[in-house]
């Protein structure tokens, strides 16, 4: 979801975040992956603008970050 909301390819967010694109497929699998990997991807995504909410009783989710340009 957080991919398709900034319009990233899977090639374009396995670059930001140094894994290979088989890696970003899996994870949107929900295969389960390498703590150190996710927050990897984690990461990219909130340098890209993303930004993660926690479960508050409707489910975790994302949002794009306020003034992102």
């Amino acid at each position: 979801m957080a991919r398709a909301a900034l319009g990233l390819g899977v090639r374009d967010l396995a670059a930001a975040a140094s894994v290979s694109p088989d890696t970003i497929a899996r994870l949107e699998r929900g295969e389960n992956l390498n703590p150190r990997t996710l927050s990897a991807i984690r990461a990219a995504l909130e340098n890209a603008g993303v930004e993660f909410i926690a479960e508050n009783g409707g489910g975790a989710g994302v949002r794009l970050r306020k003034g992102r340009e």
